[in-house]
């Protein structure tokens, strides 16, 4: 009996890689200590928890450079069939630069709100909700099985939730938290029941061994694994804000402290999209006819939805600069679909999916600048509209320069190069995939997005009503611009530097 137990137990030990999971799990030990240190630290010195956590997520970013060499895998299974849980290869790695820099430039923003708010924002549980998100989403496009696909989408997800309702005596705050978790957990469960229905079809959960079993599956479970495949898809929908799973985003942006917005709309999208990435293109390949069309619609309607969404919003209504970018991430979020959709149809996935990443690694950049100027403004002008930021240029010529730069990256036009590149890209995936419809709704959604945009725009530098309000820019905001500032023009001097990084041996 030991005899043949023995063989049996040593194909289910699984060594470990250190180095391939190091990201993640420096992030989440940071996280740990942040936590810790808040219990014995006086509340004068707990400012310094802020730079614990920046410091913790650099280093998380740094330990990206040792995985370049090649693609690690680990958390794998013996035999024939070899299978692993977590792999490090180019793909991963892009998503983590782009996951931990989004988080890495939300805590820049977060140390000058939590000095504002110190009295309703508590410090420690603040950091370790932010670092425990970010290590989940950290984990998720390194995922390589269903299981452990929901278990980071979750981690990622429910310290999210309470970073929105985290602002003590905010009636709105804590509205947007629960109408957040109230809609994600809903989402969640239905993703569950589809990983269900792909297991019992499959007998895996392993995304490539999914991909196998697939294409045989019994007549009589045809139907179960179509449904499954459908509903899986539906958490991550719902985590890159896509019609109709969108309802969510522009009152939980509005709610909840303005770095976390700024988290959500790139690092959640991040996870949102990585996620559908995988169950697509690497689990569900065989099924390409169902959720290519399926994408295809979303992407139509979430840029449509989302953009004429922002066309409406008034410049004196409070909160309407937040809320433009909400729905604005929303309009993005319709493009950053298309090359997905793309990878249904077309045998080239790979470089569909690269302009994705592409378009991503744009989005994140510029979109985190421009939140990063409403959290300098928003200091003066707490209810942050559109028409509060009339005549920036004049009080703040740089800061204007950058919002205008970042807009204009946002809509596509010069000097936002990389703007104006990725979504040439996208297009042009859509069209070498025959998805000519679709490019040419994408297409009218840049021509209405480019009127909102530019009404943003023309209003830094109109003539100040008032007094005009001067803006101090603290030292981590300064840096949070600075960053994001160099990185847009910087790609938009290079802009093939994105696609080559992006695309370059995705799989």
């Amino acid at each position: 009996m030991s005899a043949l137990a023995q063989p049996l137990a040593q194909s289910v030990i699984q060594s470990v890689d250190w180095l391939a999971v190091a990201p993640p799990v420096v992030t989440a030990a940071v996280a740990l200590v942040v936590l810790v240190a808040d219990l014995f630290l006086p509340e004068p010195r707990k400012a310094v928890l802020g730079w614990v956590a920046v410091g913790g997520l650099v280093a998380a970013a740094l330990l990206l450079l040792p995985l370049l060499d090649g693609d690690r895998s680990t958390f794998c299974t013996d035999g024939h069939a070899r299978a692993c849980s977590y792999t490090a290869d180019h793909f991963t790695l892009v998503i983590q630069f782009l996951v931990l820099g989004g988080a890495l430039l939300a805590a820049l923003l977060s140390v000058t709100h939590l000095d504002d708010e110190r009295r309703r924002v508590p410090p420690g549980e603040f950091w370790f909700l932010l670092l425990s998100s970010a290590a989940g989403a950290a984990l998720l496009p390194a995922s390589r099985d269903l299981a452990t696909l929901i278990v980071a989408l979750e981690v990622a997800s429910l310290p999210a939730f309470a970073l929105v309702g985290i602002r003590h005596g905010d009636k709105r705050s804590s509205e947007a938290a629960l109408k957040f978790f109230l809609s994600s957990v809903t989402a969640t469960a239905v993703s569950l029941m589809g990983v269900s229905f792909v297991y019992a079809s499959t007998g895996s959960l392993y995304l490539t061994r999914i991909a196998q079993g697939l294409p045989h599956v019994d007549g009589q479970l045809h139907t179960l694994a179509r449904t499954g495949v459908v509903l899986t898809l539906v958490g991550f929908a719902f985590k890159t804000a896509a019609v109709p799973f969108h309802f969510w985003v522009p009152d939980t942006y509005v709610g909840a402290p303005l770095p976390v917005a700024a988290y959500l709309s790139v690092v959640g999208k991040a996870v949102g999209f990585s996620g559908l990435i995988l169950v697509t293109v690497v689990a569900f390949p065989s099924y390409a006819d169902v959720w290519g069309p399926a994408l295809a619609v979303l992407a139509a309607l979430t840029m449509t939805v989302g953009n004429v969404a922002a066309l409406r919003q008034q410049a004196t209504r409070a909160y309407s600069a937040v809320r433009l970018l909400a729905w604005s991430s929303v309009g993005q979020a319709g493009y950053l679909l298309v090359p997905i959709a793309a990878a249904g149809y077309t045998r080239d996935a790979e470089k569909a999916i690269g302009s994705t990443v592409a378009y991503a690694l744009m989005y994140a950049a510029v979109n985190l600048g421009a939140f990063a100027v409403a959290a300098l403004v928003g200091r003066g002008r707490p209810l942050n509209r559109i028409s509060d930021y009339r005549g920036l240029y004049a009080t703040n010529p740089l800061t204007a320069l950058l919002l205008a730069f970042f807009l204009l990256c946002l809509a596509g036009l010069p000097p936002g190069v990389i703007g104006l590149f990725a979504k040439v890209t996208v297009v042009s995936t859509a069209v070498d995939a025959g998805l000519g419809w679709l490019a040419v709704v994408m297409a009218v959604n840049v021509v209405i997005a480019l009127f909102y945009y530019l009404q943003w725009t023309a209003l830094l530098f109109r003539a100040p009503e008032g007094e005009p309000a001067r803006h101090r820019v603290p030292a981590p905001l300064t840096a949070a611009l600075a960053l994001t500032g160099v990185l847009g023009v910087v790609l938009s001097g290079a802009p093939q530097l994105v696609l080559r990084f992006a695309a370059t041996g995705l799989f």
